[in-house]
């Protein structure tokens, strides 16, 4: 598969939201990614990060340091945040939101412990959620895709082939991007509630 040199790709969303699992469904579809080893895969994320320096590029991002020209034609990885300093370009983005009750089960997991005040932290994500979607949508130079977490999980044949109709690539590879969703590991998840 072959992705468009001209473009820079990034896979986004806010922490724990899906967005490794998606560059797995990329990479097992020989969509080209670009990752490095600086985060080992561990109890949180078995089959790994797939992220650039540990994922902490948002401060080259914010000091315009981060060498996009380098990544054209390849997804990468950044978080929500990092989105708010993107510098003017051609970028498609897959942005991927899960239930907010399960990103904040799978942070409190993850720091092991509860959460101060929960509800705070909710109330934040959300608006930075909020405030991220509307930026990279008023944006000309943004194409963006949102996906949901949730939903792939459930039906992941119709959400991946709305992933390769945005990337306007075939579906060649649709079951082996399929077989990568194990649901024996995602962890965390509410069955019945809705996002």
């Amino acid at each position: 598969m072959k992705l468009d040199e001209n473009i820079n790709y990034i896979v986004s969303g806010q922490e724990r939201s899906g967005t490794s699992m998606l560059m797995q469904i990329l990479h097992a579809g020989s969509i080209p990614i670009t990752f490095d080893d600086s985060r080992p895969a561990d109890n949180h994320n078995i089959k790994g990060y797939y992220e650039l320096e540990g994922g902490k590029i948002i401060n080259k991002l914010i000091s315009k340091e981060f060498p996009f020209n380098k990544f054209k034609g390849s997804f990468i990885k950044i978080t929500a945040y990092g989105l708010k300093y993107l510098p003017p370009g051609e970028y498609k983005i897959i942005y991927t939101e899960r239930n907010i009750e399960e990103t904040l089960d799978s942070i409190e997991k993850m720091i092991e412990k509860k959460e101060i005040n929960r509800e705070e932290t909710r109330d934040n994500i959300n608006k930075l959620n909020n405030l991220i979607k509307n930026e990279i949508q008023g944006r000309t130079d943004i194409h963006v895709l949102f996906v949901n977490y949730n939903k792939i999980l459930e039906n992941p044949k119709e959400n991946i082939v709305k992933i390769l109709n945005f990337l306007n690539l075939p579906d060649d590879n649709l079951q082996k991007m399929i077989d990568t969703i194990d649901l024996k590991i995602y962890h965390n998840r509410r069955k019945n509630e809705q996002k």
